[in-house]
């Protein structure tokens, strides 16, 4: 199976707005070499982006509402039928209760939608495997935005996150992300047993981003 990069474009001002498709357009163009990449766009322009490229598209964040009287709620099936083909859930910059997070992947799952959860602890990600999510992200909150990646820093609790999820639940996948922003990055947490990685704000910040990727992807 291909190990996933997703890139998390977050609220920076290098992706809001017109900038976030220009963004798009030139990460669907790198070359993959055996690669997934998905894209985590703003809310707002994650139809315009899902609708004028092909490259998957995942939310940041999503409710456990359907179609009804949910003010101010972000609806699975309103993500859907923007071309939106996933979501983020419990990323360190928006926590929100196990129940919800449980209560998320059911009807992400009765929708067809991936669910990748984002975890800084061992103790929450065991719990959150017991909802048998696609994905496990492993992130370290204090790593976040930083030049520190998580492999260097802290590669033994990677293993154990990934031995200890395989435990509760076979099928779900770990990722991990945190200063991830080098081929040695995303080629280490691969050897340490995860099946990709999140990365922020290295590729839209970069000067190019297109180029800056497919450096991380040989």
């Amino acid at each position: 199976m291909k190990a996933l990069v997703i890139i998390n474009f977050k609220n920076y001002k290098e992706a809001l707005g017109s900038r976030a498709l220009a963004l798009a357009k030139q990460l669907s163009k790198v070359r993959l070499n055996g690669y997934k990449i998905v894209i985590a766009p703003s809310l707002l322009t994650l139809r315009e982006i899902s609708k004028k490229t092909k490259i998957t598209v995942f939310a940041q964040h999503a409710d456990p509402v359907g179609i009804g009287a949910h003010t101010g709620s972000i609806s699975l099936d309103e993500l859907k039928l923007s071309g939106v083909k996933g979501v983020i859930l419990n990323h360190s910059e928006h926590k929100i209760p196990l129940a919800q997070i449980q209560e998320t992947i059911s009807l992400c799952k009765q929708k067809k939608m991936v669910v990748v959860v984002c975890s800084g602890k061992l103790s929450e990600m065991k719990k959150i495997a017991a909802f048998h999510p696609e994905y496990i992200a492993y992130e370290p909150r204090e790593l976040i935005g930083g030049d520190l990646s998580v492999t260097q820093a802290k590669p033994d609790l990677i293993v154990k996150a990934v031995e200890s999820v395989r435990e509760i639940s076979r099928h779900t996948k770990v990722l991990c992300g945190a200063g991830i922003h080098s081929k040695e990055d995303l080629g280490q947490a691969l050897l340490l047993g995860t099946s990709g990685v999140l990365i922020g704000h290295a590729v839209p910040k970069s000067k190019n981003p297109r180029k800056f990727l497919e450096s991380m992807l040989l």
